[in-house]
């Protein structure tokens, strides 16, 4: 029997993710934000709707893992395309649920988030994401 998430086989559904969070960290790196319809039509492992359960799930997924490494929640730069250019609600019941807030005050000190990333002179993405990887 094969396994599936959402309805996608499983090792679609990690490539699918691994591809998004690639797109996140590059992103991230250069300290911009991507709305959700943007995200999923960079997605080329699996087809998602912005606005689908499926998506938010995957996102949390990422975030929960890339919080446990000491980077942050990630998803925090994907945001609605129009209106509050905000991240969607499920980012902020997962802060809540990982810090009991929704503005984390303080991070654990040595820890690392994508903002480490940037840094002088004229790097390349790869440079930069290398950087962010560590």
């Amino acid at each position: 029997m094969t396994t599936t998430k959402y309805g996608y086989k499983a090792e679609d559904w990690e490539a699918a993710k691994e591809e998004m969070r690639q797109i996140l960290v590059e992103r991230a790196c250069l300290r911009g934000m991507i709305p959700y319809s943007d995200l999923v039509s960079r997605i080329e492992a699996i087809r998602m709707e912005p606005d689908s359960f499926a998506l938010a799930h995957m996102l949390g997924e990422i975030s929960q893992e890339e919080d446990a490494a000491g980077r942050g929640m990630l998803s925090v730069i994907v945001v609605h395309k129009v209106g509050d250019m905000q991240p969607g609600p499920g980012f902020f019941q997962l802060a809540k649920k990982n810090w009991g807030e929704t503005r984390p005050t303080r991070r654990p000190a040595g820890s690392r988030n994508w903002t480490g990333c940037m840094g002088t002179g004229a790097a390349s993405a790869e440079e930069r994401v290398g950087r962010w990887r560590r």
